[in-house]
């Protein structure tokens, strides 16, 4: 049987903390990786071309605004040859897979053949170590809200397209949004998930990064067993230019987050937030 091809979009920016993670996480499972880089002022870019590997197609572009960033994410779709490639994998720079839920993933994703798939999120609070509650969970999918998000998507779909302002983004097939599917051409995998950095220090130019100052969270976080954590995280041989994530979060933070835990899980009690951010 035919196996399928996975081409990977990955844009970003100052994303020098967890990209070599990112990008390694998944590397070895996928067909191509489109990295397209606007604007970065870090590392970033010296990181991504440490990565030596024929699958990275990388671009720099230049520094966009919400609006461009969605016309950037369009654009990458639309020079995807969706005749050559199955499936695409939308990848941030923050996001890390380990190897049982990828592969999780492509398995239910090849068998039920659905338009799209939506997997669980874990977004580390403090360090690696720690995990958001549910309850802090924005994306809404259908009459789900959680720790949510959409990340593999069947090319052979018609008429995709991206819309929305960054924070916002929608992916479509022709006037339907990929989250307004019906069950069965929306494939949700309650137990398989990855793992999100959006919470933590991303780049020592976060403050400057498009959608990213407000990003950091300081909350008393549920434990993420050791066990579970991708096997790159505690990669010894990378290079030595790479940051090393595996480090607890000083007491610093705990201290500020037990002060600011509890007044923000009455806020999002009385004030539940929008979808989305």
């Amino acid at each position: 049987m035919k196996k399928d091809r996975i081409i990977v979009h990955c844009l970003l920016a100052n994303d020098e903390r967890f990209v070599w993670y990112a990008i390694n996480s998944i590397l070895p499972f996928v067909d191509k990786i489109m990295v397209w880089d606007t604007g970065s002022i870090d590392r970033t870019i010296s990181i991504i071309k440490s990565i030596k590997s024929r699958k990275i197609e990388f671009v720099e572009k230049r520094q966009v605004d919400a609006e461009g960033h969605t016309k950037m994410r369009d654009q990458m779709l639309q020079e995807t040859d969706r005749e050559k490639y199955d499936w695409l994998l939308i990848l941030d720079g923050d996001e890390i897979w380990s190897e049982t839920m990828f592969q999780k993933m492509l398995t239910e994703a090849a068998k039920k053949k659905p338009i799209a798939v939506v997997v669980k999120t874990v977004n580390f609070v403090g360090d690696i170590y720690h995990q958001t509650p549910e309850s802090a969970g924005r994306y809404r999918f259908g009459d789900k809200i959680g720790h949510y998000n959409l990340r593999l998507i069947n090319l052979r779909s018609p008429e995709l397209h991206v819309a929305g302002p960054h924070g916002q983004q929608t992916y479509f097939t022709g006037r339907t949004p990929l989250q307004d599917l019906p069950e069965g051409k929306l494939l949700f995998l309650e137990d398989v998930y990855y793992f999100h950095a959006t919470h933590l220090p991303r780049s020592k130019n976060d403050q400057a990064t498009l959608k990213r100052s407000f990003k950091r969270k300081y909350e008393l976080g549920e434990v993420v067993p050791t066990p579970l954590l991708p096997k790159i995280f505690f990669e010894k041989n990378k290079p030595a230019m790479i940051p090393n994530v595996d480090a607890a979060a000083p007491l610093s933070f705990w201290f500020l987050a037990a002060a600011l835990t509890i007044p923000r899980r009455l806020k999002r009690i009385l004030f539940p937030p929008k979808a989305g951010y």
